[in-house]
């Protein structure tokens, strides 16, 4: 690495994680990267307790700033974040991830090839053992498949692994912070900012997710994604002064059938079936919202 690798900004919004986010610190403290070019902005979304103590020890390794604010969600933490940065180039990931020590690397090869575009990493799920964990990401990736310009759609990147030139962000005003919950907000940011710069997709930014769930979680997870897509289909109608609309019947079908083209893991049927029960409890969440509107 040397002087003309361009300059990032870590961005990570936390809320009462404090273990999660001293391992996302410390696997970040391991890029392979000049540390002189990059700095980490941690925001405590209000967090119970103080995370002063799980930034100070990573303070003499990488460089760090704390910032905390009133609990307001992610999309408010991470435009707090933005703010205050003072990278070319923004990166994002969430205190339950942690970076592969390529990360930044990776991203600032792709910027150098296509430097107005946001970068989507691949995430992969740390938790391989959790079918709920499991089913969650296989449904991200299926998304990736699905929202692809080589087929004719708008692209999608998750924003726990997502990297942009900070001056595309500034002009599009960040993170909707309206959305109800940590839902969809990211797919908003995504659509507006597909208008009017690239999207591309680089599957060797890799991180590994640390997301515990159980059925309980799973549900209340994807009845809040079905919030989310509510929000987010009601305002791009508006955006485009068009009446709502959602996916066509060919996106389930083809989202049930998914877990069986995968490598071996956790068995397909049960995969399939909690993709099934993600869709009931997305639908319920989109129904909810549209019915307290």
């Amino acid at each position: 690495m040397n002087s003309q690798d361009p300059n990032f900004s870590i961005i990570i919004p936390t809320y009462n994680r404090p273990e999660r986010l001293a391992n996302c610190l410390q696997a970040i403290a391991k890029i392979i990267y000049s540390s002189d070019r990059f700095e980490v902005i941690v925001v405590d979304d209000g967090s119970e307790s103080l995370l002063d103590g799980v930034v100070a020890p990573l303070q003499n390794k990488i460089k760090i700033k704390l910032l905390r604010q009133e609990n307001a969600g992610p999309a408010a933490a991470r435009n707090r974040g933005a703010k205050e940065a003072q990278g070319e180039f923004l990166a994002f990931t969430d205190d339950d991830c942690q970076p592969l020590p390529n990360w930044l690397s990776q991203f600032a090869a792709s910027l150098a090839t296509a430097p107005k575009a946001m970068i989507g990493g691949k995430t992969i799920n740390a938790l391989s053992d959790n079918p709920f964990s499991t089913a969650s990401q296989e449904l991200i990736d299926y998304l990736y498949e699905y929202y692809n310009p080589a087929k004719g759609k708008k692209a999608f990147f998750a924003s726990n692994n997502i990297a942009m030139p900070k001056s595309g962000f500034d002009s599009l005003g960040g993170f909707d912070v309206s959305f109800p919950l940590a839902a969809a907000e990211d797919r908003d940011f995504c659509d507006r900012w597909e208008a009017s710069y690239p999207m591309v997709y680089d599957p060797e930014a890799q991180i590994n997710h640390y997301h515990h769930l159980n059925f309980k979680s799973f549900w209340r997870q994807h009845f809040g994604y079905g919030r989310g897509a509510f929000c987010f289909h009601q305002l791009r109608a508006q955006r485009a002064a068009k009446e709502l609309e959602v996916e066509p019947l060919s996106f389930y079908f083809d989202l049930l059938s998914y877990p069986f083209s995968q490598e071996a893991g956790q068995p397909k049927v049960l995969i399939s079936s909690l993709f099934f029960l993600s869709q009931v409890a997305n639908v319920s969440g989109f129904f909810w919202e549209k019915l307290n509107t």
